[in-house]
């Protein structure tokens, strides 16, 4: 199959089932796998060059509707008949039906059983040692600064707070992303501050500026340094290297029931820095 991907969690996923030779463009922000380099850019996510993909022909683009603004991709790539999927996972178990669909659609379906296989049993593992925990620490996950964006209680990092033996401090919002305010932040004073800003690099963050806010310095979260720059791509992109992300923010809440952070995708038994 010829295959293009306009997200970088769609990426991701083709590169789980073993695709990335069949993929022959991706959007400009896509960076993992190693693969990716080489590959032909049809723009970023939400501007993507359609007239580019019409004349590459592909059998599927694998589209989606992750951030708002994508729904003009999907929109297009209807009118001009292009064959296409759209995914839009929020939860954990989204993610694993998409692998089934995303399978289905490229003729993998064998390999989308495999991947998803291990993805259940390295999820399971988590929530046994979750069941362990007696104290939950309360996390804040930051994906923008300001105006203030962060996971609510129908979103994966939800879910990987628990599993990490933690409590998403905005889990009571009904939403996939929370929009606030600093002050709100403050006044639910989380115990470990969690700064994931969606497209920006990991070493473009800088944890002095959330010490500058008003009135921040007084929670205890700050006196005590419980503030963690993570890699966006760990936390923010709906794929299995959520698991990856997982792995770590367990392993900095519960250093001693939770294994050491060793960098191995549990999927793929490779170092987060390889394809």
């Amino acid at each position: 199959m010829r295959i293009i991907s306009i997200c970088p969690s769609n990426t991701e996923l083709l590169a789980y089932l073993g695709l990335m030779e069949q993929v022959i463009a991706i959007d400009d922000f896509s960076d993992w796998p190693h693969a990716t380099k080489k590959l032909t850019k049809v723009g970023p996510d939400l501007s993507i060059n359609m007239d580019k993909i019409e004349q590459l022909q592909p059998d599927l683009v694998v589209a989606s509707l992750s951030v708002p603004g994508m729904e003009r991709n999907v929109k297009e790539l209807k009118r001009r008949s292009i064959p296409h999927i759209v995914l839009n996972p929020n939860s954990l178990e989204e993610i694993k039906s998409d692998i089934h669909l995303l399978g289905e659609a490229t003729n993998s379906v064998d390999r989308a059983n495999e991947v998803t296989k291990k993805y259940i049993a390295f999820i399971d593992t988590y929530k046994e040692l979750s069941l362990k925990v007696t104290q939950r620490p309360t996390l804040y996950w930051e994906w923008w600064p300001k105006p203030v964006f962060t996971p609510g209680r129908t979103n994966w990092l939800t879910e990987i707070s628990t599993l990490a033996g933690g409590q998403n401090i905005f889990a009571d919002v009904n939403l996939a992303s929370v929009q606030t305010d600093w002050d709100d932040v403050l006044n639910r004073n989380p115990d470990h501050i969690c700064l994931s800003w969606v497209g920006v690099k990991q070493d473009k963050v800088n944890p002095s500026l959330v010490r500058k806010r008003p009135q921040w310095d007084s929670m205890p979260a700050i006196q005590e340094n419980r503030i963690h720059v993570l890699e966006e791509p760990l936390f923010c992109r709906p794929s299995p290297r959520l698991l990856l992300g997982l792995k770590k923010v367990a392993s900095i809440l519960h250093p001693n029931l939770y294994p050491k952070y060793d960098g191995f995708d549990p999927l793929l038994g490779l170092h987060n820095t390889t394809d």
